[in-house]
């Protein structure tokens, strides 16, 4: 079966531990890469679970907004995570 070269960019550092992990599973980043997409391709699914951090929920952020519109109008209560000017 012919063979396509694929590029992807990744942060250096990520791409160092992904090649260390690799190497110590006896295998190369090429190997592990095809396995993952055979998986995808058989099953038709990432094969683990993706979710969006709730942080960056619009509920959460409606209410984040309204904490700092309180302490910019003094009615709040100031908290170590907030940097206010």
């Amino acid at each position: 079966m012919a063979q396509k070269v694929v590029n992807i960019r990744m942060e250096e550092d990520l791409k160092t531990s992904f090649e260390n992990f690799c190497k110590a599973t006896g295998m190369n980043i090429s190997v592990a890469i095809n396995m993952f997409v055979t998986k995808v391709v058989n099953e038709q699914r990432i094969p683990f679970e993706i979710s969006v951090d709730p942080f960056y929920s619009t509920a959460n952020q409606k209410r984040l907004e309204d904490a700092v519109s309180r302490l910019n109008a003094g009615k709040g209560t100031e908290h170590e995570l907030f940097e206010v000017d």
